[in-house]
């Protein structure tokens, strides 16, 4: 059930960065594993990260992305994710996603929620004709979750992820608006 926002539902409530969320955004870009999925190689700064929270005001349609943090409604809202835009394109009407749940909040449900939550957003507010993801073809959590949430393998690219544990294949999602 939707409530007055569409930034939110009855259990989440997807919102914009502020300074407090430091310390998770700290402990989640330098989890080393999460680097893989990010693409990240170095760690964060605290100094990077605060500069990077008190310019997450800027306008989605000049920097081309949009972080927002997931919180639970129900647990006096408690931070237990985040979730991504990137590679915002007006012109073409679309955007990539991205989504982390924090590992003591997985299974939970918070990653359905707020990408169904994201996607009214996208294709109500900012009038998306489709959203995309890039996921490892062995992250099948992830493939689960944007699949349950419409989006459809359209393609692949091989050996595209190079890791400790060897190539890996990355497949292409797509949510395109009906």
């Amino acid at each position: 059930m939707l409530t007055n926002s569409v930034l939110e539902t009855d259990l989440i409530r997807l919102r914009a960065l502020e300074p407090s969320d430091i310390d998770v955004l700290y402990s989640w870009e330098n989890n080393t594993e999460n680097w893989l999925i990010s693409s990240t190689f170095v760690p964060f700064s605290r100094n990077i990260l605060e500069q990077y929270i008190l310019n997450s005001h800027e306008d989605i349609f000049s920097v081309k992305q949009l972080r927002l943090i997931i919180t639970d409604k129900i647990c006096s809202n408690q931070i237990v994710g985040a979730i991504d835009l990137f590679d915002f394109d007006p012109i073409h009407k679309r955007a990539g996603v991205g989504i982390l749940i924090d590992p003591h909040e997985r299974g939970k449900g918070f990653g359905f929620l707020a990408l169904e939550q994201l996607k009214v957003y996208c294709f109500s507010v900012l009038h998306l004709h489709q959203l995309f993801a890039n996921i490892l073809s062995s992250n099948t959590i992830s493939l689960s979750l944007f699949q349950k949430c419409d989006f459809e393998i359209t393609g692949s690219k091989k050996d595209w992820i190079y890791s400790p544990y060897g190539w890996s294949d990355e497949f292409i999602l797509q949510c395109i608006k009906k």
